[in-house]
């Protein structure tokens, strides 16, 4: 991009904050507003509020979002000559009150796209409505994989492989969207709601607020989390240096075990919390690969071409 077109991009995007929050990442990539009215909720919200995150949507750089009003999923198609009807929607990391929109959310679709699978990244909404903070995100997530399995045939998706992987708060709002798909957290809002929220597989990484009451420092899974027969397959990364999150991810794994759950779980020694894509001289960096590997085993990848070491796929 020369100077002058980005110059041009960036006096639109501030103009134009609501653009700004999801289009400066994937000018080049279909943009898909979740809701075709009102944003379930936000009509509750302050005043104050509304112009706070009004003024954090003016913040937000290509790499991380600090305010969504409009949350959206940005499509990454997988190349022609790779597709695999696999798809997967993308939950960024933040605290859910950011979006780590580079290493947590582009960059992990393009590794999706190098292994055949379609990418949807979720931008939703931050920062944290009260009084629960992980409901409207959840609304968001439930409306995005509705919306993708009723497009799945135009983006020519197998709508029993339809996945959701996320990082730290995407971690646990992956798992929320693994565990809550029963739950009818919004009012219909057109023939897409129709369609199941419920994913095929999900894969949280490094997930965050997994504890009781959804505090990190506690040392027990937090009972809320409805695990059954019928929770969906999962694949899930952490390090024992992320405080107690390497602990209540290997709990999470236990309770999938016991409700007959296919699962996986990776816990590397080090590595801390929010390296996403980020390679490193830390075996958890590996995590791709392994990823891969795991979802090629489950059946998801049926058409994917053979896989590298590092997890991205080859050109044979």
């Amino acid at each position: 991009m020369t100077q002058s077109v980005f110059s041009l991009f960036i006096i639109v995007a501030v103009t134009v904050p609501s653009v700004f929050t999801t289009c400066v990442f994937a000018v080049d990539h279909e943009r898909i507003m979740l809701w075709p009215r009102a944003v379930p909720g936000e009509d509750r919200l302050s005043s104050e509020f509304v112009a706070n995150v009004a003024a954090a949507e003016k913040r937000n750089v290509p790499d991380r979002v600090f305010g969504v009003t409009a949350p959206s999923m940005t499509v990454y198609p997988a190349p022609a000559e790779r597709e695999n009807g696999c798809a997967v929607l993308v939950c960024p990391g933040g605290g859910y009150n950011v979006l780590a929109w580079g290493h947590e959310g582009s960059d992990v679709a393009k590794w999706l796209n190098s292994i055949g699978v379609h990418a949807f990244v979720l931008t939703y909404r931050v920062p944290r409505r009260k009084p629960d903070f992980t409901v409207p995100p959840l609304q968001d997530a439930q409306r995005a994989m509705r919306l993708i399995r009723a497009k799945a045939d135009e983006f020519g998706i197998d709508s029993n492989r339809i996945g959701v992987l996320g990082f730290s708060a995407g971690g646990n709002l992956t798992v929320n969207a693994g565990t809550r798909y029963d739950e009818q957290t919004y009012d219909p809002a057109d023939d897409a709601d129709q369609f199941s929220c419920r994913p095929d597989f999900m894969v949280a990484v490094y997930a965050a607020y997994l504890g009781a009451n959804g505090d990190d420092r506690t040392k027990t899974l937090n009972p809320e989390l409805k695990i059954h027969k019928n929770t969906p397959p999962a694949f899930l990364v952490v390090t024992q240096d992320d405080k107690n999150r390497g602990l209540h991810s290997a709990l999470l794994f236990a309770e999938l075990t016991k409700a007959g759950v296919p699962a996986e779980v990776h816990v590397y020694t080090t590595g801390g919390h929010g390296y996403g894509m980020r390679p490193s001289h830390n075996a958890v960096s590996e995590w791709p690969a392994r990823c891969a590997d795991w979802m090629a085993s489950m059946g998801f990848l049926k058409a994917s071409v053979p896989q590298r070491d590092d997890g991205k796929g080859t050109d044979q």
